[in-house]
């Protein structure tokens, strides 16, 4: 049985780009684990875990502690989320801006092409008619 290679996936040039930055930053990937972390349920099991445990054994009042706690949670979280998309924009405006380069030369050589059909068409019907008909003196 004969097996044939498996072809790695074709990729954007400008998904290959942001995987290559993402690679080369350590912020960039501490900010991604993060954030990938924090949007998990194991992030909330942890969390509700975490705060019963607080509030049922070890303190009587846990409310200033644990409002405060939550409150600077909730800073750097957020802080994460905006870096995400704040990157995720970038990425999608960088890839729009490839896309549209990409089209615009596409269309650049389908107008020259088609341009060039129309002349050979043209010619060729002038040759054409040219002999089928006599000329008139």
């Amino acid at each position: 049985m004969v097996t044939s290679p498996v072809k790695p996936a074709l990729r954007h040039p400008v998904v290959v780009e942001e995987i290559k930055e993402r690679a080369d930053h350590v912020q960039l990937r501490i900010a991604d684990d993060i954030t990938r972390f924090a949007g998990s349920m194991t992030f909330v099991y942890i969390h509700i875990a975490i705060f019963a445990l607080w509030m049922i054994f070890l303190e009587r009042d846990p409310w200033p502690k644990l409002t405060l706690v939550v409150s600077l949670e909730a800073i750097f979280l957020s802080t994460f989320v905006m870096i995400g998309q704040n990157r995720q924009a970038a990425f999608q405006q960088a890839k729009a801006d490839h896309d549209f380069a990409e089209q615009e030369l596409e269309l650049k050589t389908n107008t020259e092409i088609t341009r060039a059909i129309h002349a050979l068409t043209t010619e060729l019907h002038h040759r054409y008619v040219e002999i089928d008909q006599p000329r008139q003196a």
